[in-house]
């Protein structure tokens, strides 16, 4: 048995927590159930978590790191006995205006960074969905992107240096000037390193920003809209789906006023420094979407632009509240091939008899297909057949299996059929290269 009278005296009993009952409640994440740690450990410094890795190091015990919890591949729970690394009480977050740079520990709150940063001027672009909740370690981790990914980028675009801890417990910072470890880190979700600091770019909030909603008979529609304004040039500054099954799921719950009629949504932004462009650029959305049969609804004012962006935000609860139990895909496929891929899926649905929802940041292809389910009457076999074959139409339609959940438990099956023999042993040797003996997250994305 491992030596956990060391750890907590090399920590303080304050960062330790080793009764039951609170090691249970960390074998959870947002959809997945894992093994009940041995331990958890709080770290409030770099050095709390180079202590842990070195500890763990010596008694032979795996690491899972973990952010809040909100993640939906089951990347944070334990799939073995181990230690669970909560980085919740690493929140040191400092603005540098004058670098527009902001240095945060894993435990910030995304949204807390443009909080911090609106006084400056300046706000940090990627936005999940899960931004008032989610960490920026988990976001780092899985590389997450969000409603503005299509114009602004996702997570590792952001990042312009990390300090992380190795596998022997040194403490290492990294740029990106030359060689690119940050780039071999992020996304690399809590199998690389431990990363305990970055320091992200920040941008000028842009002065003026339009916005639209356009409803349509048929979810295909709505795809085929998005396809013909990417092709006039058009790039939105958020561009998201929503379709019949999340129109009226939002509309039950909160009562935002969507047209429940429709069968699909889109919500679309633009914006810019120069109020003509960002008009024209509106205007163009909205004729492609005539164009697919959609009709066609202006924010009046910001007000009203902040209620129907509530209104995609509120999805995941509000597909809750139908459902607890419900598998959350997360798949990228080319833009071009969207109005097929949104209609098979519908198909499959129906198919195998269990209620689907589609969403997510269409403008950059990221789709979240949301399998519905009672466990009590559906067996789990068929719920992962079902994500089997939406994986499958991604990867038949030139697209991959994850744009920013993460690949963790509920697609490591699936990898094999994504990705060569050749890529995979690369793969397999970068692991080897950063961590040995495998006490990093073991168990999780490579099959």
């Amino acid at each position: 048995m491992p030596q956990l009278g060391r750890l907590v005296s090399d920590l303080g009993p304050d960062k330790v927590l080793l009764d039951r009952p609170d090691r249970v409640l960390y074998r959870y994440d947002a959809i997945a159930e894992g093994e009940v740690p041995l331990a958890v450990v709080l770290p409030q410094t770099t050095e709390d978590v180079a202590r842990v890795v070195r500890w763990a190091r010596e008694q032979g015990v795996p690491l899972f790191p973990r952010g809040a919890a909100s993640g939906l591949s089951g990347g944070a729970v334990p799939t073995e006995p181990g230690v669970v690394v909560a980085f919740t009480r690493m929140r040191r977050l400092r603005i540098d205006p004058a670098r527009r740079l902001a240095e945060v520990e894993p435990g910030v709150v995304t949204h807390e960074i443009s909080a911090a940063a609106r006084p400056h001027g300046l706000y940090y672009p990627p936005d999940p969905a899960s931004y008032k909740q989610s960490t920026i370690g988990g976001n780092l981790a899985e590389n997450a992107g969000g409603p503005q990914c299509f114009k602004k980028g996702v997570t590792g675009d952001y990042v312009s240096g990390l300090e992380w801890v190795d596998a022997e417990g040194e403490v290492h910072r990294s740029g990106r000037e030359a060689y690119d470890v940050v780039g071999a880190l992020v996304g690399s979700e809590g199998t690389l390193a431990m990363i305990t600091r970055a320091w992200l770019r920040l941008e000028p909030r842009p002065r003026h920003t339009r916005t639209l909603m356009a409803h349509f008979p048929e979810v295909g529609a709505a795809a085929e809209a998005v396809s013909r304004a990417i092709a006039d040039g058009v790039v939105a500054a958020k561009l998201e789906f929503m379709d019949a099954a999340c129109i009226r799921a939002v509309e039950d719950a909160f009562q935002l006023g969507l047209p429940t009629e429709a069968a699909a949504l889109l919500l679309v932004d633009t914006d810019g420094d120069d109020l003509e462009v960002v008009e024209e650029e509106l205007e163009r959305v909205a004729e492609a979407c005539r164009a697919a049969g959609g009709a066609v609804h202006r924010a009046a004012d910001a007000a009203e632009a902040e209620r129907l962006w509530q209104a995609r935000r509120a999805v995941s609860p509000a597909l809750g509240r139908i459902h607890p139990h419900r598998m959350n895909e997360d798949i990228v496929v080319p833009r071009s091939r969207l109005p097929e891929v949104v209609r098979r899926i519908r198909e499959l649905g129906e198919a195998y008899g269990l209620p689907l929802a589609q969403f997510g940041h269409i403008g950059d292809g990221n789709l979240h297909p949301n399998i519905l389910f009672d466990p009590k009457t559906t067996p789990e076999e068929r719920v992962h057949e079902l994500a089997h074959a939406i994986a499958k139409v991604a990867l038949e339609h030139g697209g991959v299996l994850s744009g920013e959940h993460g690949i963790g438990l509920t697609k490591r099956a699936f990898l094999a059929e994504a990705l060569d023999p050749a890529t995979l042993a690369a793969l397999r040797r970068l692991k080897r290269a950063f961590d040995p003996e495998g006490r990093f997250n073991p168990g999780k994305v490579l099959p």
